[in-house]
């Protein structure tokens, strides 16, 4: 690796100046006149089997090109789930079936020349139904009566404890030491469920995607997708045609946050292209979004913990249940993290992990930033907090107590060794910025408000260790300058900038000579997506060392042209010079020649893989202003410290900081599902779906304290996930200490702590 001159540096984002410029840059915006415009029609039942569906009058109608139900697609089950093959998700999919599983899944497509064609036809459609009694409720989900998936076909390829049988898409523990035994000697004990719902990612843009046959009549699809390659994959599996006949194009992406890690959107108008011949198109309304997507897993989480009177935490015993709904997309995925990123936050003697995850009656859930983690978070560290509470300690001198340190072993993380770690100086930063010694507990401002701080920590992961793969391509061109090729997927995060900085400093060279070309699966190399925080981490070290390799080849090709041997020759970015002597070469003169009788392309084809997944860490402290007596909350502050190794653009790191914190606010103060006891979720527009804006968010102040990860590019580490997972307990924590009310189930609402201030308002015991 060269000397440092970006890496470090606030580089202004690559596409920044298309974006500010609105050019059209979007899936909608590249998608050819003419696309047929495709629709679903889908099931006003959470259960239900199709007896008839009469499609005679509408096919009829002007501008209909198809109507397709579950008779005339293929019945091979898949996966819409973007994760490396074989994927740990059940195959429980089918493109239509004749047994829908929740309100909102797919009945029909229909493709017609416009959207008004479409939405007439739609109307015209008359289906029969045998309505079932669904299963809503997760917790009497497992061994229920009713089966979610009965079908004798569904599959489960990876053994992660799947039984359609039961209602169960996973199941499984992992422990360590004698739990039980070692919290019965405990001198103070917590033990207490957290509830977190399914929360949507609601990124700007939709889904969308859209579909055309090229000259040689393979389906080429341009997705809003963070997985092209797993979309190539996934597409062959459901129309059953040879992967070879798939091409995936990703364009400019309008965020995902995990949600287009699954496939929401694109089999749609890929069937009706492969069976009509003719480029189809798909855009998702907000309500489709909302009611038919990929949402956080809705999961209830036990906590037990306990420590000795001196506050020495001795054991944690997790047990996890969620609910996947209707399909197992990252069902099996999502969990683990939900203890394998929080129980090794701390020095225990003993831990256990268990869960359950189960199919349900309701929309299916998917990826969502921080993948699990985040419910596990927010369960265990309110555990910690109300543990700390209970021995009236503070509870940000028991994490300096209890929190794992640089060298420790993490026996709940797989094994791995914290190899870089400045957690202990992330909380001691967060603490001075938010003045938690002068605000801790609470103060009480007057005019029944009072303002409470609260603490939380957090781990994820770079990347899937010994799972996932990063690959980029890079070649030099005439007059010296690089295309560097990468797979995964830049969704606004700004990683083809991240890379060009790695790699521009790898060759010493300006960052403009460093051209990114986006994801292509006929073109990139092969790369598992952007997903599970692993595109600086690992792509960055795979561009590293496609720089090491190009390196090598320019000094050999700079020796034949010099002619003397690569060992007297050193390049500088710009030149290759003899190190004892004046023969020397440009590196633009060596770019122009290699296009004349040259038989060795100077290009570097790099892949990387990590068998470990090192974490980044972080501490979230928030001061929060409680009116007791309406029960409002508003956020004043949130100081975040995160230590994500060596931060390789801090402006980019920074935004990524904030709008995950901004995401969590929303999570732990605002965003709520609730369904009908028909199963129809409410919240299906932003009216009802509360996200918070600007002036909901208060005051978010971002800083860093860097380690240096020996395994990784520059010594980085991954940030995308980790952000969004301080907010929910940091701010419950705040809250209880304000008010003395301790909310375990997400929103925070003021009626939860009305309910709990003031009990005889109604009718009710005080249960805190």
């Amino acid at each position: 690796m060269g000397e440092k001159k970006y890496v470090g540096a606030p580089v202004v984002k690559k596409d920044a100046a298309s974006l500010v410029g609105g050019r059209p840059v979007y899936t909608e915006d590249l998608a050819p006149e003419g696309c047929l415009v495709v629709k679903v029609l889908r099931s006003p039942h959470a259960h239900a089997l199709i007896q008839r569906i009469d499609c005679g009058e509408a096919r009829k109608m002007p501008g209909i090109a198809c109507i397709l139900t579950w008779e005339d697609v293929p019945g091979k089950r898949f996966t819409m789930a973007g994760q490396t093959y074989p994927e740990p998700s059940p195959y429980d999919r089918l493109i239509l079936e004749q047994r829908v599983r929740f309100v909102g899944d797919a009945v029909a497509i229909v493709a017609g020349e416009s959207s008004q064609a479409v939405e007439k036809a739609m109307k015209r459609i008359k289906v029969t139904y045998q309505v079932l009694e669904p299963v809503l409720d997760f917790r009497k989900a497992k061994d229920h009566r009713i089966l979610v998936h009965p079908e004798d076909n569904w599959e489960s390829r990876v053994p992660v404890g799947a039984d359609n049988r039961r209602n169960l898409c996973a199941s499984g523990v992992d422990e360590e030491g004698d739990v039980d035994s070692i919290l019965a000697s405990c001198a103070y004990k917590v033990e207490q469920t957290y509830h977190v719902k399914a929360n949507q990612q609601a990124m700007m843009e939709t889904f969308r995607a859209y579909s055309y046959l090229d000259t040689y009549g393979r389906l080429n699809m341009v997705a809003s997708t963070q997985v092209p390659f797993h979309v190539r994959r996934i597409l062959a599996h459901a129309l059953d045609i040879p992967k070879s006949k798939i091409r995936v194009i990703k364009p400019r992406i309008g965020g995902g946050f995990g949600a287009k890690q699954t496939v929401v959107a694109e089999v749609y108008p890929a069937i009706v292209t492969w069976l009509t011949g003719k480029p189809a198109q798909i855009i998702y309304s907000r309500y489709e979004s909302q009611i038919a997507s990929s949402p956080r897993h809705e999961m209830e989480i036990r906590v037990r913990l306990g420590c000795d009177a001196e506050g020495s935490l001795k054991a944690i015993d997790v047990y996890t249940l969620s609910n996947t709904g209707a399909y197992g997309e990252h069902g099996p995925t999502t969990v683990g993290l939900s203890g394998h990123k929080s129980i090794p936050l701390y020095r225990t003697e003993a831990f256990r992990f268990a869960y359950d995850v189960v199919y349900t009656n309701r929309m299916s859930a998917g990826a969502y930033r921080g993948y699990g983690a985040t419910q596990g978070i927010f369960a265990v560290e309110s555990a910690v907090n109300e543990l700390a509470d209970q021995m009236h300690m503070d509870p940000v001198a028991f994490r300096e107590k209890n929190m794992v340190r640089q060298g420790d072993v993490m026996p709940a993380y797989y094994g791995e060794r914290a190899m870089s770690c400045t957690l202990d100086q992330c909380m001691e930063k967060a603490a001075e910025m938010i003045g938690w010694k002068e605000k801790f507990p609470c103060r009480d401002m007057g005019n029944g408000k009072v303002r409470g701080v609260g603490a939380a920590m957090a781990m994820q992961g770079s990347a899937i260790s010994g799972v996932d793969v990063g690959s980029v391509a890079m070649k030099i061109n005439d007059d010296g300058f690089y295309t560097l090729m990468v797979g995964c997927s830049d969704m606004g995060t700004g990683c083809d900038t991240i890379l060009a900085q790695i790699a521009a400093d790898c060759m010493n060279c300006d960052l403009e000579d460093i051209v990114v070309h986006g994801t292509d699966t006929d073109i990139s190399p092969y790369d598992s997506g952007s997903y599970a925080s692993s595109t600086t981490y690992l792509t960055g070290m795979a561009v590293v060392k496609a720089c090491e390799s190009l390196r090598e080849q320019i000094l050999k090709k700079a020796a034949q042209y010099l002619s003397c041997d690569a060992g007297e020759l050193e390049f500088d970015g710009r030149r290759v010079r003899q190190l004892h002597g004046d023969k020397e070469i440009s590196l633009k003169d060596i770019g122009n020649q290699i296009m004349c009788n040259n038989q060795d392309a100077l290009s570097a084809w790099e892949s990387h893989t990590s068998p470990i997944s090192p974490p980044p860490f972080m501490v979230g402290m928030a001061e929060v202003e409680v009116d007791k007596e309406t029960g409002e909350v508003e956020l004043i502050d949130y100081v975040a410290v995160v230590d994500c190794g060596t931060v390789i653009n801090p402006n980019l790191a920074r935004v990524q900081t904030e709008g995950g914190i901004g995401q969590g606010i929303g999570m732990a103060l605002y965003e709520d599902v609730t369904y009908t006891d028909k199963g129809q979720m409410l919240e299906n527009s932003f009216m009802q779906y509360k996200l918070p804006t600007r002036q909901d968010v208060g005051k978010i102040r971002v800083e860093f304290a860097p380690s240096y990860e020996p395994s990784g590019p520059f010594g980085a580490k991954s940030i995308g996930e980790i952000v969004i997972n301080t907010p929910s307990p940091a701010i419950a924590s705040a809250v209880y200490h304000a008010t003395g009310v301790q909310v375990r189930e997400l929103p925070i609402t003021p009626e939860k702590l009305c309910r709990g201030m003031h009990p005889e308002w109604f009718g009710e015991g005080n249960s805190n």
